[in-house]
């Protein structure tokens, strides 16, 4: 099959559309506003290289999904071997576009930043309401896997938040 030539009107709509989830990513798995700019930066252009091979198999935010979870992770691993993150605690602030100055949201992303990076990806996409399916197509393990990964992830959560309320206290 030919490869086709990207339409950047086409993929400038979907980024727009999308891009929420591109947000969402970059604020669990980096800590600082600079590097989550660099981070969105570096996703979307991944997603114009990877543009391309999208054959529409998946729905395309499933397919964005994949492409900015693996960057995301690939981009960390390079961020840890040269610099020192900050603490996770220490971020105040989270894109108006979906937390509008909710505490509740605010800690469930900074309880969310503290999980391993898979758990990460996995509660990212639940909370997307993705189907067990769409997550396992994307992260790469089975459906119950999944299902067994995010009973667990909701425990760690939920104690992660609780510690917090009485440290707070």
């Amino acid at each position: 099959m030919k490869e086709q030539k990207p339409n950047k009107k086409t993929f400038s709509e979907l980024i727009e559309k999308n891009q929420g989830l591109i947000h969402k990513i970059t604020l669990v798995y980096v800590d600082n506003p600079a590097d989550r700019e660099d981070l969105f930066q570096e996703i979307c252009l991944q997603l114009w290289k990877s543009y391309p091979n999208f054959r529409g198999k998946s729905k395309f935010s499933t397919w964005m999904y994949r492409v900015a979870l693996n960057t995301a992770i690939s981009n960390i691993r390079k961020m840890k071997s040269s610099i020192a993150f900050e603490s996770i605690k220490e971020y105040k602030q989270i894109p108006a576009d979906f937390a509008e100055d909710n505490e509740d949201v605010l800690q469930l992303y900074r309880a969310i930043g503290q999980l391993n990076r898979i758990d990460k990806a996995i509660i990212l996409l639940w909370l997307e309401e993705k189907s067990y399916d769409e997550i396992a197509s994307i992260t790469g393990l089975t459906k119950s896997n999944v299902s067994v990964k995010l009973m667990r992830i909701k425990k760690k959560l939920e104690e992660i938040v609780n510690q917090t309320v009485k440290q707070e206290s």
